[in-house]
Order: structure tokens, then sequence, then C-alpha cells
């Protein structure tokens, strides 16, 4: 009896639609990985990109260009060999334009993942942007904003006088907003400003105000959206651009429903690291969730531990990624090493979450 049951079971499931079974036992993996420099070999008009040409300070070739895009490439790749299954969504950062990114999303090793690009030129004087690629087998894409760097209306005391103001660019911040499983998301992709000379502490500040403004009005817009901020913030977890005014948590149990949680603020306490500045570990490289993914309710998403059963975030690295010797030992293998080309990958590893119900 008790296995005519078993088989009558096994048959219904068999006979439900695979959509109606995905959605009952679904996870995906969300992460971001800025590229550190990935520019083509071409001048864009009004950009300051002359040190990326064949005749430029790093005579970036087509050669070294076509490297840079298979090591972006390969790393993607490991990451999904790891996890069994490709990003639904991946932001990057320091990407020239949507050439680069076309080129990218086209290289043999990750061109079944199919993803699709959302991007936006920015007002970066070098000439980096942000942009999310993402999975239209797993994502439907619902709508995409470039949110300006405004000082309007700001809460955050800003150092820079007017006429500072007014001549301030940096990277817009992207605004994705999909579907995924039947829920909406909001997937926020940073590229903060630069710590260059100690300074931008409020600039970071600001950047962290403008996205937690934006997505509170994304929630009261649609109940129940899934919001995620993700980025090179330039920050670590515990500085006041996501703590303050992203208002970051670094417990899980201590978010509350106007709050984030941030998985990459116990790993830095931990030892781990996504890039290094004179020897010192940081996590610059944030991914953090809304009160619906942090709580969520039964049969939702909700946010995942993934390493060691202990941590609800990942920083990717492999060895092939991080230099074995010398003088950088044990800190990520970039592109250029004092100014030489080394054909490495990025200055900083990827992160990633995931999410299940």
């Amino acid at each position: 009896m008790k296995k005519n049951i078993i088989i009558a079971l096994a048959a219904a499931l068999l006979l439900m639609p695979a959509g109606a079974r995905a959605q009952k036992h679904q996870s995906h993996v969300i992460g971001f990985y800025n590229l550190e420099n990935l520019f083509d070999t071409y001048h864009d008009e009004g950009k300051n990109d002359y040190e990326y040409l064949p005749d430029g300070a790093n005579a970036w070739t087509e050669a070294k260009y076509q490297k840079k895009l298979a090591n972006m490439a390969h790393v993607i790749a490991a990451m999904k060999a790891d996890n069994k299954v490709w990003h639904t969504v991946l932001g990057v950062s320091e990407v020239e334009n949507r050439h680069v990114l076309e080129d990218l999303v086209n290289e043999p090793e990750i061109a079944a993942a199919n993803y699709q690009i959302v991007h936006y030129d920015g007002p970066d004087r070098r000439g980096v942007d942000v942009a999310l690629l993402y999975d239209p087998r797993k994502m439907e894409l619902v709508e995409s904003e470039s949110i300006p760097f405004t000082f309007e209306g700001t809460n955050v005391e800003i150092t820079l006088t007017k006429e500072a103001q007014d001549y301030f660019r940096t990277r817009d911040i992207l605004m994705v907003h999909g579907i995924i499983g039947g829920e909406h998301f909001a997937f926020y992709v940073m590229h903060l400003p630069s710590r260059l000379g100690g300074k931008g502490q409020d600039l970071r500040a600001r950047g962290g105000e403008i996205a937690y403004n934006h997505a509170m009005g994304m929630m009261a817009k649609y109940p129940g959206i899934n919001c995620v901020f993700m980025g090179d913030m330039n920050d670590n977890p515990f500085d006041d651009s996501m703590a303050v005014w992203m208002r970051g948590k670094k417990n899980i149990d201590d978010v509350t429903e106007t709050d984030f949680f941030n998985p990459f603020w116990s790993m830095l306490e931990n030892g781990y690291s996504t890039l290094y500045y004179r020897g010192e570990g940081n996590i610059y490289d944030c991914i953090l969730v809304n009160y619906n993914l942090a709580h969520a309710p039964e049969g939702t998403f909700q946010i995942q531990k993934i390493v060691k059963k202990k941590y609800y975030g990942r920083v990717f690295s492999k060895p092939f990624m991080t230099n074995q010797s010398g003088q950088y030992k044990g800190t990520p293998f970039r592109t250029f090493s004092n100014g030489a080309f080394v054909g490495g990958y990025s200055d900083h590893y990827p992160t990633y979450i995931v999410i299940k119900k």
C-alpha cells in the first residue's frame, strides 16, 4: 500500500508542469564583481581613457584586451562550476561601455549563460560605469534606471564647496527592477566615490543615502519587494556609507523593516577580504539585502548560509586568482602590477549570496 502511494505521488509530480515544480524549490546566485578597468582599445569621445589605448601609458593592445576578457570570463565560469548554476544576477563595475560587456558575455567560457546586459553611459570622467548581467531564463526585466549622483536634498554634511559640487562627477547608481520566481526585486549596483588621498567619506555617505532613499520609494510602491544593494562601496561594512546611510546591520536578527542586512561585516571581522591596501585586508565589495530577504515568510525567497553553514555571503577566491609568491603573496592577482602588465584578473575578489525558497 505504502509503495503504491509513493508511486502515485511520483506520477503526480511528473505530471505537474515543469515551471510549477521549479517554483517550489528555487535557489539563485546573486553576485558582484569589480572587473578592474575593463577597457577596449578605442577612445570614447569625452572620456579620459587615453591610458587604455595602444599608444597610451598602459600600451593597451588588442592582445591584452582579449586576455583580460578571457580572464574575467574564466572567473565567472569558475563560480558557475562551484555553484553548479550560472548567476541569475551579476553586478559589475569598472566597465568602459556596452561594447566591452557584449564582448565579455560572448566569451566562449560563459556564452552558454546567455547573459543579457543592463548598462547606461555614465558621467564618470574616466569613463568607467556599473552594469548588471542577468539570466533571462530566470529573471524577467521590468524596468531600469540610472540614478544620478546629486547633492540636492541631502542630509549628509558635504565638505565640498558649491563650485566643487557642480564640477564633481562620479558613477551613477544603477537600479534594475525584475521578477524572479514570481517575486519583485530591485537591484542597486554601485561604485561609490574613491578613497584616493584619504577623501570622500561624505561622498560615499551621500551615495548610500541616494540608494537607500530610492529603495524606500520602491518598497512603498511595490509592497513586499526584495531590495539588494551591491557594489564596490570603497568602504568597509562598518563605515558610515553602509552602516548609517544604508542602515546596514551586522547581525541578521537586528534587521527591522527599515534596515538592510550586510553578511560581509562579520566575514570581515573573521579575516575575509576582497582586496588589500598596504597589507590590510578590506571588504569593499558588499551585498546587502532588505528585511524581506533577511526575514522572509515561509515559501518566499530568503538569503541562505553558504560558507561553513555560518556565513550568508561568500568571497570567491581561487589560487589562480591569487598571487602565490613575492611581495603581494596572498592578495588578488591583478591585471597590472607596479605599472607592468602581468596578465592577472582583478584587484578585487568577487562576492555573492544565495537566495532560496
